[in-house]
């Protein structure tokens, strides 16, 4: 009976041991699992950031290939369709002068100045589909030097102010056609209705747009042009570069405000 302390303290000591052992084992078990989930999970941390990698390279292939294409394009327009039309023009003017009869005269006119416009037409085109125009600065660049040239033919004092310093800026082929789209209509519409004196052009840059202003001290807009096509025509093109397009109230004449989102 003596020794029973003793073999319980025995006892209790081995149950002691074993518990110890056990409760290792068990901290060694789940910091294995642990240890393995953690190089699972970046393991596919791995494969998933590949993954994206080649998305992101297929991507960068397929951009590349849409400029190609759009070079290429470019280039075939303006060695073929432009040749064409300036022969065209060319051939019309030798006609005129060899039929100096006036019914003649006139169709004739007709197809010069048509094949001028298509020129014009295509010179655009051909500005768009360019992708080392796709900034900013050469948009305002292209767009001021149309709008001179254009109402340098009137009575229209034009002013064009540009507070945009970083003219690097990316701006999307679809962004820079139909902004100058509608800033030509814009343009045509003060020149036909407004009766205008003056007109200015605003650029402004901001960190998440790019705003055109169009403003004239003309007679304003009426019901029937504000209900017209034009204005129409100019909402749809914004709102399909998730753009706005806004008449902003003046005490004379009129004021257009475009928006364009910038994307980073």
């Amino acid at each position: 009976m003596s020794q029973l302390p003793h073999e319980i303290k025995l006892t209790y000591i081995i149950a002691i041991i074993v518990m110890f052992i056990f409760v290792c084992f068990i901290i060694m078990v789940v910091f294995i699992y642990n240890k393995k989930q953690l190089i699972q999970q970046q393991e596919d941390q791995i494969r998933e950031s590949e993954f994206k990698n080649q998305l992101l390279q297929k991507e960068l292939e397929r951009q590349k290939a849409i400029q190609l294409e759009r070079e290429r394009i470019s280039q075939d327009m303006h060695d073929d369709l432009g040749a064409g039309i300036s022969a065209i023009k060319l051939q019309a003017e030798f006609l005129k002068y060899k039929m100096p009869k006036e019914n003649y005269s006139e169709d004739l006119e007709a197809i010069i100045t048509t094949s001028e416009d298509m020129n014009l037409a295509m010179r655009e085109i051909l500005w768009s589909l360019n992708s080392q125009n796709d900034t900013i600065g050469n948009f305002i660049e292209y767009t001021s030097l149309y709008i001179k040239r254009f109402l340098d033919k009137t009575t229209i004092n034009t002013q064009l102010d540009s507070n945009v310093l970083e003219k690097e800026t990316n701006l999307s082929v679809k962004a820079r056609r139909n902004l100058f789209l509608v800033v030509k209509e814009a343009i045509h519409n003060v020149y036909k209705h407004s009766q205008a004196t003056n007109i200015l052009i605003q650029f402004e840059k901001t960190d998440t747009s790019f705003k055109i202003t169009v403003t004239d001290d003309g007679i304003g807009l009426s019901d029937s042009i504000q209900k017209g096509n034009g204005l129409t025509n100019m909402s749809l093109r914004m709102e399909s570069i998730n753009g706005t397009f806004k008449i902003v109230p003046v005490q004379k004449g009129s004021s257009l405000l475009f928006v364009c989102p910038l994307e980073y």
